[in-house]
């Protein structure tokens, strides 16, 4: 299995746990809210980076 696929099951598998633990809404809270706030805190040329990234692999 491919990195990204591992990356993919773990976060279903976190998803599930965490809407177990603390219910549906602070859940999805949490998993739409932790990327969110993560992207917000990258410095501008980061950003653009991640971009270029993106768009690099998407032309594949």
């Amino acid at each position: 299995m491919s990195t990204s696929g591992k990356i993919a099951v773990a976060g279903v598998v976190a998803a599930i746990v965490l809407f177990w633990a603390v219910g549906f809404w602070a859940g999805l809270l949490v998993l739409i809210g932790v990327p969110v706030a993560a992207y917000l805190l990258l410095d501008s040329s980061q950003r653009r980076r991640l971009k270029g990234i993106s768009r690099k692999q998407i032309g594949r």
